[in-house]
């Protein structure tokens, strides 16, 4: 009887994966757009469990993220080993607007460490002098080094309906980043869109698999080889794209694949997929993105065959046994002196403020002035959904000496949707000058958030919730003193997960607590405690 594993291995908003093995383990990097710190880096001893140890990118010097929009920053990683130093490539987008063909297309990067264990230990950035998104690196029997990116072409079709992005690789010095070679188109789409390059050498072939179709429901992963270099010539696969997941599938919108040797002799291939929910013979949005899937590889004919040519299934034929089921309950550690792996912020915190030592087993936020609309970094710490049936809640302290102030806990897909429950003082109404319960909750406008009020007592705990259950997410409180938890709103979840006037929507649905103030920042701590994820 065949092994067998469910996918994801990495649940959760981990698109774009790609990995690397050093002697018998394996480094997983993903993408984190908008997000701090960038670039997750999880570790394996046998690819179907992953941990979290670090992130390549910590450091404002390294990734400075002020007001880019939603799914802009940094995209599509390649994680790359050579000759005892880790490489990671990446770009970040300071103008990503693609509703109004509106692009600034960066200048990609690479950091670099000898200790992929050291957060501390990656580089600052070396950058490219070639634009374009999804970097790879390939170096090739010589030493020589190959940057393949992904940009619009440069003849581009007058009055052209397809996005034309197409792949160019050239030869660069990589201790400058500086392009040696003209970059040289080799592969354009039919689809318009050929992305998410990797080149790899096995045998007497060189290989490149490209991501095309658009990340969404046409996305599809692709083959080539060549056997002169990466410059190609380059031959199409005999079957392609490799496989399709439709829309009517309980895996959809697979590809962006990177393919690997494991410690055995055998292939694998890392790639991103997403689980949308059946509501109602509906398809919805997985409120948890994109995450990442592993299958086995074989070869036939020197041409590789992902998944023995089937469609991607959540259970899946593996070569071994050993997945272990995710931990029901996690549970913050507040007795730390910094913040546990797994805390994001949107965009990089200009300073900190936060706290772990001001009050012992606590979590202290000081409110900045940025709202959770701003476009800044306001005061928010986040943490991402991981099941779909799941429960964030938090114990929070908070005595607001003044309208304005505000504290309390989110569930969050971007400035422009998201459902939170916060601590104030009440500036007018029957209240006016009271502490109250602030609902906020989008609504049918995207951007647009209603807002209710609920009377608290005048001082004391409250324990703050929300749940989902994959097609709907259920806050409520409970103040401290009663025994009774008291609902506040049902929210949809196909309301938080749409797509956002400006940016994109290629990221999931996070948990956090916050704070801020109207215009100015937060005089009076808030202190969080007991604060969980659970499975319910």
């Amino acid at each position: 009887m065949a092994a067998t594993f469910n996918n994801p291995v990495i649940s959760g908003f981990n698109p774009d994966p790609s990995v690397i093995r050093i002697g018998e383990d394996y480094f997983l990097v993903t993408s984190t757009f908008e997000y701090f710190p960038g670039l997750p880096i999880y570790h394996s001893k046998d690819l179907l469990n992953w941990k979290l140890i670090g992130h390549g990118l910590t450091r404002s010097s390294q990734l400075n993220l002020r007001t880019v929009e939603p799914s802009g920053g940094i995209w599509a990683p390649t994680i790359r080993y050579h000759k005892g130093r880790v490489y990671l490539t990446t770009c970040k987008w300071d103008r990503y607007r693609p509703k109004d063909d509106e692009r600034i297309f960066p200048r990609g990067f690479y950091v670099f460490t000898d200790n992929i264990w050291d957060d501390n230990s990656w580089s600052d950035p070396v950058y490219f002098d070639n634009p374009g998104f999804d970097q790879d690196l390939f170096w090739d029997d010589d030493d020589k080094v190959y940057l393949s990116t992904t940009v619009r072409i440069a003849n581009r079709p007058v009055g052209s309906k397809l996005k034309d992005f197409a792949i160019h690789v050239s030869e660069i010095d990589l201790i400058t980043g500086r392009t040696l070679t003209a970059p040289k188109v080799i592969r354009a789409s039919p689809h318009g869109i050929a992305e998410g390059s990797h080149i790899i050498k096995r045998g007497k072939y060189y290989y490149l698999f490209t991501a095309e179709g658009g990340t969404e429901a046409g996305h599809q992963e692709w083959v080539l080889r060549s056997e002169v270099g990466p410059l190609g010539p380059w031959e199409l696969g005999p079957v392609n794209p490799l496989w399709y997941n439709g829309t009517e599938e309980e895996v959809q919108s697979t590809g962006h694949a990177d393919v690997f040797e494991d410690a055995k002799g055998d292939w694998w291939a890392v790639f991103l997929g997403v689980r949308p929910r059946l509501c109602e013979k509906e398809w919805l949005d997985s409120p948890l993105g994109r995450e990442t899937f592993l299958v086995k590889v074989i070869w036939e004919n020197d041409w590789p065959i992902f998944n023995g040519g089937k469609n991607i299934t959540i259970a899946t034929e593996g070569r071994h046994t050993g997945q272990l089921a995710p931990a029901n309950v996690w549970n913050a550690d507040l007795e730390k002196s910094t913040l546990e792996l797994g805390w994001y912020q949107k965009h990089t915190p200009l300073k900190q403020e936060w706290s772990l030592s001001e009050r012992p087993g606590h979590l202290r936020l000081y409110g900045s002035c940025y709202p959770l609309s701003s476009a800044e970094a306001p005061t928010l710490l986040l943490r991402k959904q991981t099941t779909f049936q799941q429960r964030f809640q938090a114990v929070l302290n908070f005595q607001p000496s003044k309208a304005g102030y505000e504290a309390g806990i989110v569930v969050w897909y971007s400035l422009f949707s998201y459902a939170s429950i916060g601590v104030t003082i009440a500036s007018e109404g029957p209240d006016a000058g009271k502490r109250v319960l602030l609902l906020r909750s989008p609504t049918d406008k995207i951007g647009v958030l209603t807002e209710s009020m609920y009377p608290l007592g005048p001082e004391g705990q409250v324990t703050l919730a929300i749940q989902g259950d994959g097609l709907q997410y259920t806050l409520s409180y409970n103040e401290e003193g009663k025994d009774d938890s008291k609902l506040l709103a049902s929210v949809q979840s196909k309301l938080l997960t749409r797509s956002p006037p400006i940016g994109g929507a290629f990221t999931g649905v996070m948990f956090g607590v916050y704070s801020f103030g109207k215009m100015e920042p937060v005089l009076d701590p808030a202190d969080f405690s007991k604060i969980s994820l659970e499975a319910v």
